[in-house]
């Protein structure tokens, strides 16, 4: 199967769930026969949706460029010029994605985030949008998604917290939030 026309969705908001909604059309594009590369971008560390998909072979890969590290507010100086690079690295990775149609869907986790940081610029994010292919779907995620990226997507769902465990002072836990 290949998409005769790939769309923009953007997953935002303050509540939990945007990483797990772009997850969740990457495993029904991958159950249709779609090849999904996903991008995760400031995350590091182990998690379920990781794992899983590894086990699910080549049509449907997770890439992530960055070492393991702290939140970005509590990084040295010399440790956010190397996640800078590295960041770097994985927009240079979906570029040439973009340039070589090398799936038929891409998801670009936490890309608003790398923005919110500064480490990539809206301009860079509209330059993925306009060019690529299209019969690629691109799926981001993130939150505080600038106006010009909202204008260009054809899809933006908010994520909004009415009520969370995190209030009643419960943590992350293993198997549900990572």
């Amino acid at each position: 199967m290949k998409l005769e026309q790939g769309l923009v969705q953007i997953y935002t908001g303050n509540g939990k769930g945007k990483t797990t909604a772009a997850i969740g059309q990457g495993i029904r594009s991958y159950g249709n026969g779609l090849k999904v590369f996903m991008l995760q971008f400031l995350k590091g560390g182990e998690t379920g949706e990781l794992k899983t998909v590894m086990e699910l072979g080549e049509n449907f890969k997770i890439f992530r460029f960055e070492k393991p590290k702290d939140f970005t507010w509590n990084l040295n100086e010399k440790e956010l010029e190397e996640l800078k690079l590295e960041i770097r690295d994985g927009y240079n990775f979906i570029l040439d994605v973009i340039k070589n149609n090398k799936c038929d869907v891409l998801i670009i986790d936490e890309v608003m985030a790398v923005l919110s940081n500064k480490f990539l610029t809206v301009d860079e994010v509209l330059y993925i949008i306009d060019n690529k292919p299209k019969n690629m779907e691109l799926i981001m995620t993130g939150r505080n998604v600038p106006k010009e990226i909202i204008e260009k997507a054809n899809l933006v769902t908010e994520m909004k917290p009415i009520k969370h465990y995190f209030e009643e002072g419960i943590d992350a836990r293993k198997g549900i939030e990572y």
